[in-house]
């Protein structure tokens, strides 16, 4: 079976399990799991930020970031596409009472002038523009990486605009090993940072929030409010310090084994696809016109023979390499993506 669903299916590596089982453990909500201390020294360090929080999930992360920076009645601006309006069920409306202004642009990238034309007046009938969130890398928008030249432009535009900046980096390893960029150089733009561990560095669980010390304070409470208080979770922390000891390098296999796939689909008959556009792990791409079922129906057929993809739309399947998939998978997934419409036709 090869599994593209996500790079959340990975499965902790026989020397990441032993590092788990050896970590010392305390209760972190009392504040002296050694492991977690550990891991949020690192993650800080490695942001170039005051201080960080392990939270359970990378959704936790993001929304901890903007309960708080943000107070009941702001607005925050956004991409349209971006993961805290899709695929965090309404949190930022739900745990923070934040509305959002939505940024339309190809994808998930956008410009300056997008952030100034979102800011709303200073007028008591309006809320409150407070805070921009940017995804680095941007799942919807492919797996594509904000150069960090714009980043900067956009930053700035915002900073004088009087906003806070939060970055989306639930994938920012993928982000920096393929464009060669610190994971510093990124965050140093950014009031607070997300990072998640268990997508393609292959943790079980977990994810970091980075930020000044004040704001990482406010944070850990609304961790504690929210539910994501943990206690030995040394045994979790101790996957992620592997992680970015061991798998960081690693990711620009998942890269290459996502342009293979990529290019193999743009030969297939029916297929559509620009694979000059996959940067990372992230392949998006549609399916034949006339396929039975659409994206759903021929994700039916390829589970049948052993490979999982997403349908995210009528003819739009994704599919994210991750470290278990390997080579020998990828030629098979090609062999079956061929055959399936030919089979359901």
């Amino acid at each position: 079976m090869y599994d593209y669903r996500s790079d959340t299916v990975t499965q902790p590596t026989d020397a990441m399990r032993d590092a788990m089982m050896s970590a010392k453990l305390g209760d972190d909500v009392l504040g002296d799991d050694p492991t977690v201390q550990q891991l949020e020294v690192r993650v800080a360090k490695l942001l170039g930020k005051e201080a960080a929080c392990f939270v359970p999930s990378g959704t936790m992360a993001n929304q901890v970031a903007i309960r708080a920076q943000t107070e009941p009645g702001d607005e925050i601006i956004a991409h349209e596409q971006s993961h805290i309006y899709e695929y965090e069920g309404g949190a930022p409306a739900a745990l923070s009472g934040c509305s959002l202004r939505l940024i339309r642009s190809p994808g998930g990238l956008f410009e300056p002038a997008d952030v100034s034309g979102s800011m709303r007046p200073i007028d008591d009938h309006a809320p409150r523009s407070r805070l921009l969130v940017i995804e680095n890398t941007h799942n919807r928008g492919g797996g594509r990486i904000w150069p960090l030249d714009r980043i900067a432009d956009v930053i700035g535009r915002a900073r004088s605009l009087g906003l806070r900046c939060h970055m989306d980096g639930a994938r920012l390893m993928n982000a920096c090993v393929a464009a060669g960029v610190e994971a510093r150089a990124y965050a140093s733009h950014f009031d607070t940072v997300s990072m998640c561990f268990s997508k393609g560095l292959g943790a079980p669980v977990g994810s970091a929030m980075a930020g000044p010390e004040a704001t990482v304070a406010r944070a850990r409470r609304f961790r504690k409010m929210y539910g994501g208080g943990m206690r030995q979770s040394g045994l979790l922390a101790a996957a992620a310090e592997f992680a970015l000891e061991h798998h960081v390098a690693r990711l620009a296999e998942d890269h290459g084994h996502a342009q293979e796939l990529a290019s193999g689909i743009a030969t297939l008959p029916g297929y559509e696809i620009d694979a000059s556009l996959v940067e990372t792990n992230i392949v998006y791409f549609e399916v034949p016109h006339g396929a039975p079922g659409g994206a759903s129906g021929v994700c039916e057929r390829l589970a049948g023979a052993g490979v999982l993809m997403l349908p995210l739309g009528p003819r739009t399947v994704r599919a994210v390499t991750h470290l278990d998939v390997d080579r020998a998978g990828v030629s098979r997934t090609l062999e079956v993506l061929s055959a399936v419409p030919r089979a359901s036709s």
